[in-house]
């Protein structure tokens, strides 16, 4: 005979259930998303000047520093150009010296009147032509300078550098060759999307994006690696941007993680557990506890004398393992957690009572 015709036995010992009080303490319900780790910086190295690459200087997959030297191009053509620069800033400064001697002369001359004014005005432009080619070939050498400086790729921020996409031997051309690339890992972006009533949900209690500065309203948050079974990292909440998706009608949100060991890699998907309300008090039952009677959701109560009622309940979400009751429970019922099979409305049990743990693993 099956147990749920034990259980309706005219004169049969009442079937054996286990009950337990219901988990009440504070909480923080909490909403899941995932997201994708991005780096803070990201920066794609190419060549500034054309040139033949005659030395690779780091490691593939190493850490650099900003100002490290990565790359060095060929360097002859541009100290020859350097130096040309230099010589033509030397000429051009003597002919600005002598220029302005034979104005001085001229001046001197005229004052006198043994020199004419249209002469002292020609030695005038002369000089200004002259100090024009001063300015003219120092530009030319500070342009010099920095092509010659280019010859050295370094580092433009401190991460982890890729693999060389070029070797020695190969020509690169400027601002298209690319030569490897660069993330920061430490701090690192999280980004994940919202639909736009859960923004609403956390604009309103949370105040997330509220602030003069985003940041000043930081939320903190947990994250899970997908091969984590609980969030493990923490991280802050604490950019929100500044429209909503037309085509999505999601909000992008990013938070800001510490990744000291540059354990997580810009790419990595995670999921990320946000806050979904201010700390408050929940009542809490374990999933087996819970049953449905056609669109309802019911949990069975047992009175003092074992007679069982049904209770309707509106289910929350899974908190430490548990789930959460928002209404229909006061968190002083003897809740039936195992034998529903064996329990009717109105019928008696013999109850075991049993003590939740504060949380489930």
């Amino acid at each position: 005979m099956p147990l749920s015709a034990q259980a309706q036995a005219p004169g049969g010992p009442p079937p054996k259930v286990t009950t337990a009080k219901p988990v009440v303490r504070e909480i923080v319900e909490t909403d899941t998303y995932t997201g994708r780790f991005e780096a803070v910086d990201y920066v794609e190295v190419r060549a500034r000047v054309t040139g033949y690459l005659e030395k690779v200087l780091f490691q593939d997959g190493a850490t650099v520093k900003k100002g490290d030297t990565l790359f060095i191009i060929d360097r002859r053509p541009y100290k020859a150009a350097l130096d040309q620069a230099q010589a033509a800033l030397t000429s051009a400064k003597a002919g600005l010296t002598f220029s302005q001697t034979d104005l001085e002369r001229a001046q001197t001359l005229s004052r006198s009147g043994n020199i004419s004014e249209q002469v002292t005005d020609q030695r005038r432009q002369a000089s200004q032509t002259a100090q024009a080619n001063v300015d003219s070939a120092e530009a030319a050498l500070r342009q010099a300078q920095l092509n010659y400086d280019f010859t050295e790729v370094k580092a433009p921020v401190s991460g982890r550098i890729s693999r060389r996409l070029v070797t020695e031997g190969n020509i690169v051309i400027t601002d298209q060759t690319m030569l490897t690339t660069i993330v920061s890992l430490d701090p690192i972006y999280f980004s994940f999307t919202v639909d736009e009533r859960s923004f609403l949900k956390y604009q309103s209690t949370l105040k997330i994006g509220m602030g003069a500065t985003q940041k000043q309203n930081a939320a903190p948050i947990m994250i899970a690696l997908t091969n984590e079974a609980k969030p493990t990292r923490k991280g802050l909440l604490d950019f929100v941007d500044n429209r909503v998706d037309n085509a999505t009608g999601t909000v992008l949100l990013r938070a800001t993680v510490e990744n000291p060991d540059g354990f997580i890699k810009p790419g990595l998907f995670g999921i990320v557990s946000l806050p979904a309300t201010k700390p408050a008090q929940g009542v809490l039952l374990p999933d087996e506890a819970v049953s449905a009677n056609q669109d309802k959701r019911i949990v069975y109560v047992v009175a003092e004398d074992g007679s069982v009622a049904t209770r309707d309940v509106q289910l929350g979400p899974k908190v430490d393992g548990y789930r959460v009751i928002r209404s229909g429970l006061k968190g002083d019922e003897n809740v039936v957690v195992n034998g529903l099979a064996r329990v009717r409305p109105g019928a008696k049990v013999a109850a075991e009572a049993t003590t939740l743990p504060p949380a489930r693993t």
